[in-house]
């Protein structure tokens, strides 16, 4: 079953990984990044989402802007040795640990997600397609979501509604545009060792389209 969700937002960040230090985004919205905001607005053990079109709506526009960030995490086995140690700091002080970065972002955007959802096993006997179909409809509709969705980083919220018709595709964005390698999204099989996969980007008239994962199109 098909859900359209139109998302916009004043700024988007989609990280491309191949950047160690400054961050520089994605010409438009990863199916990752589509499938946490879906995620964010509606998730059931029951069921997954399966991302099949981003249409994006506004040409595209990047903005730089520097950012102060924190360049220090509290590892879990600092964590582990300072609760078996009952002593020890297990906070950063941040005036300490903060360096500024540039970013590469995008400004003013918005997009539609197409997307459907497949059953999964750990559905419930009363589980079926068309009731979690009308749950996500009224979710959307109602604005509710389990937390704000963000358009690639946390600091940039998405704003979101349902899409009853697809906007006409943009002057600047017709034709065809190479994207190169994108993020598809993680490979979870391994939680001890998560693998990204990758696809081949391109953006015709407007619409990436999603490859499947057993389409061959996809690389790990």
């Amino acid at each position: 079953m098909s859900i359209r969700l139109r998302v916009w937002g004043d700024y988007a960040l989609f990280t491309r990984p191949e950047m160690k230090v400054e961050r520089v985004s994605y010409d438009v919205m990863t199916p990752s990044a589509a499938r946490g905001l879906l995620e964010a607005i509606y998730w059931h053990p029951g069921m997954k989402w399966v991302v099949d079109r981003i249409h994006v709506c506004k040409p595209i526009r990047f903005m730089n802007l520097r950012r102060n960030e924190v360049k220090a995490t509290v590892s879990a086995r600092a964590a582990n040795t300072v609760m078996q140690r009952g002593t020890g700091q297990l906070y950063l002080i941040a005036p300490d640990e903060i360096q500024q970065r540039a970013s590469l972002l995008l400004r003013d955007v918005e997009y539609v997600i197409q997307a459907h959802f497949d059953m999964t096993d750990r559905a419930a006997p009363g589980d079926n397609p068309g009731k979690f179909q009308d749950i996500i409809k009224r979710r959307i509709r109602r604005g509710e979501c389990y937390h704000q969705p963000y358009l690639g980083c946390r600091e940039f919220p998405a704003q979101f509604a349902p899409c009853e018709a697809i906007p006409p595709c943009h002057e600047e964005l017709r034709g065809r545009r190479d994207l190169g390698f994108m993020l598809w999204d993680l490979d979870y099989a391994d939680p001890e060792n998560l693998q990204p996969l990758f696809f081949r980007a391109a953006l015709q008239d407007g619409v990436l389209h999603v490859p499947t994962r057993d389409s061959g199109e996809v690389y790990g």
